[in-house]
């Protein structure tokens, strides 16, 4: 097995940096933009987040099918960034344009373009995470991969909080709503750019072998095939829950700022500072990794990380310093350990792949994804309700006791629990052989050696 280049690993990661321009904006400030800049009530944006992600989530599955049942000259994997990168940036652009319509109008465009932009995430994102198996076959290699990839994901966010954020401002003229849009329509150029340049600079080195004549009524039997692997059933429960938590503990955070601390301008360093701490634990994942068992390390990050934040809520308000120096903290330890989560999906790969002779890294992916989906859609709604629940006012300068005590919750003990019950998701996770113990003793054909063999694709 050859070692993949620096150049690759830097490649590889622009994919994800391209994503989360767009998705960490998704995370971090939606719900925000929704309620207090677009207009929608708490309510109704629970009820979108919910019913978008949910639907949207079933589309990963076709996606993951079809992207395992692909072949062309560029590869398995790689033609659906070059296919629908654009499309990606110009979506991204438009979920954050605020139209001169009236509320059911709104509304309707709000959920049009919220479940175009979830589309097109599934289309470029769920062949981008499946990519990874094709271009090495090494454990330790695809950890690095995946260290590299979140990094870069932490820049693209912090690319947002630094300059995205400050340009709506800038280029709104004083207008928010004007300035979101105008600031995403240069994210969405800049999300374009790194996806093809992941895509120029990445090689796809093992293909499994493709059967382009599955018809799409073959997931059921694939998806059942899946569903009787128990860690596939642990890591997909695993990412519903925890996404949950990760869109209230993010989602939560310019609330949290804006109306526990009462400290507004706070809420660009605030941000910065998570990705940041994003970008600083991802580079340390591969010497977690050489030095605690990754299953043991993941769920030692899950207990500190759930205990900081407990904590967090008795910290007083007035204690600003301490508070961001726990934040940090706390997204420093979770980056280290969503690494070693996504490496343990490869190796339930290579032993499906291993018994079934023939590619499941889109579908495992992509399931996976609907997963990540589904828990942020619950994330969502809860923030939405719990907020509603509490008496919370959209845009209001200050807001009630109830509705401050709730953002609290949201940011931090809510969360805090939810990461704890991962612990328990995991009890019994099986280890399967990895993947360098059962590598070939020669590199399976490259893409170009199958298209050759099976022509061009349909």
């Amino acid at each position: 097995m050859s070692a993949l280049t620096f150049r690759e690993k830097i490649g590889y990661g622009l994919g994800d940096g391209a994503s989360n321009i767009i998705w960490q904006t998704i995370m971090l400030f939606m719900a925000f933009f929704y309620t207090d800049i677009y207009g929608l009530s708490a309510y109704h944006m629970g009820i979108m987040f919910l019913v978008v992600r949910v639907l949207d989530a079933f589309f990963d599955v076709w996606i993951g099918f079809l992207a395992d049942h692909t072949l062309t000259r560029h590869g398995q994997f790689r033609p659906y960034l070059l296919w629908f990168a654009l499309p990606f940036g110009v979506i991204g652009s438009l979920t954050f344009y605020t139209p001169e319509f009236g509320e059911t109008g709104k509304l309707v465009y709000a959920y049009i373009s919220y479940t175009a932009l979830s589309l097109l995430y599934t289309l470029v994102n769920v062949p981008y995470c499946a990519l990874i198996n094709n271009l090495s076959q090494n454990p330790a290699e695809r950890v690095s991969m995946q260290s590299y990839r979140f990094a870069f994901a932490a820049l693209g966010g912090v690319l947002v909080s630094l300059v995205a954020l400050p340009l709506t401002k800038v280029l709104g003229g004083g207008n928010l709503q004007h300035g979101y849009f105008y600031a995403m329509l240069l994210m969405g150029g800049l999300s374009t750019l790194m996806f093809y340049l992941c895509f120029a600079m990445t090689r796809e080195r093992y293909i499994r072998p493709v059967d382009r004549s599955q018809k799409f009524s073959s997931v059921f039997s694939e998806l059942r095939y899946l569903a009787a692997d128990a860690n596939w059933r642990k890591l997909f429960t695993l990412n519903v829950v925890n996404l949950t938590a990760g869109i209230l503990k993010t989602g939560g955070a310019m609330y949290f700022v804006t109306y526990y601390l009462q400290r507004p301008e706070l809420v660009s360093v605030v941000l910065t500072l998570i990705l940041a701490a994003k970008f600083f634990g991802s580079m340390l994942t591969p010497l977690v990794a050489k030095r605690i068992e990754r299953l043991r390390a993941y769920k030692l990050a899950m207990s500190l990380q759930a205990l900081i934040m407990i904590g967090l809520f008795f910290v007083p308000s007035q204690q600003a310093v301490a508070i961001c120096a726990l934040i940090g903290i706390i997204h420093l330890i979770n980056s280290m350990a969503t690494p070693l989560q996504w490496s343990l999906l490869s190796d339930i790969i290579d032993h499906v792949e291993r018994q079934a002779a023939k590619s499941f890294s889109g579908l495992v992916f992509s399931t996976n994804i609907f997963a990540i989906k589904v828990g942020i859609a619950i994330g969502g709604a809860l923030m939405g309700w719990i907020l509603t629940f509490g008496g919370y006012t959209g845009g209001a300068t200050l807001q009630s006791e109830s509705a401050v005590l709730c953002i609290r919750l949201i940011f931090t003990v809510i969360p805090a629990l939810l990461l704890l019950s991962l612990i328990l998701i995991l009890r019994n996770y099986r280890h399967h052989p990895v993947a360098a113990e059962h590598a070939p003793a020669s590199p399976q054909p490259t893409v170009s050696a199958l298209a050759d063999a099976q022509g061009e694709i349909k």
